[in-house]
């Protein structure tokens, strides 16, 4: 896991200034977004699937129907997990990759917890499981124009 503040920033070939975020600012920069990526193999294939989450403590937290990401879940399957946010007027956003491994909340405490949180599916209510993947590792770059 990264705990490093940053890193001096680069200027790219075009004129990009980018700079690899610390583990705080990525876990911030998290915690700001509602839909994430998460990306998973399936028969050997990879793929990535939009979800509505929110992040509580060291895991992503997220409702699912059955399907994919339930299965990856079930099998416990190490996952990743991306957000970012672009502004294209600036020419400018960030990007954090989370990885660590997918499991199905079904403790009825934590079950009750969770789903005391603003948690909303992505693909409407029917989305009866709760799946959370514990943040292992995360990095982030930010990235803007040099003006």
């Amino acid at each position: 896991m990264r705990s490093d503040p940053g890193t001096v920033p680069i200027t790219t070939a075009d004129g990009h200034v980018e700079v690899v975020l610390g583990d705080a600012e990525c876990r911030q920069l998290l915690a700001t977004a509602a839909i994430g990526r998460v990306g998973l193999s399936i028969d050997a294939l990879p793929v990535v699937l939009p979800v509505s989450f929110v992040v509580d403590g060291d895991r992503i937290v997220f409702r699912t129907c059955a399907g994919a990401k339930l299965q990856q879940a079930l099998h416990r399957a190490v996952v990743c997990f991306e957000v970012d946010d672009v502004d294209v007027l600036d020419d400018a956003g960030w990007s954090v990759l989370v990885t660590g491994e997918a499991s199905e909340i079904t403790d009825p405490a934590d079950l009750e917890r969770v789903r005391a949180l603003a948690l909303r599916p992505w693909g409407g209510d029917d989305a009866e499981h709760v799946v959370q993947i514990r943040i292992g590792l995360i990095s982030g770059r930010r990235i803007g124009a040099n003006r």
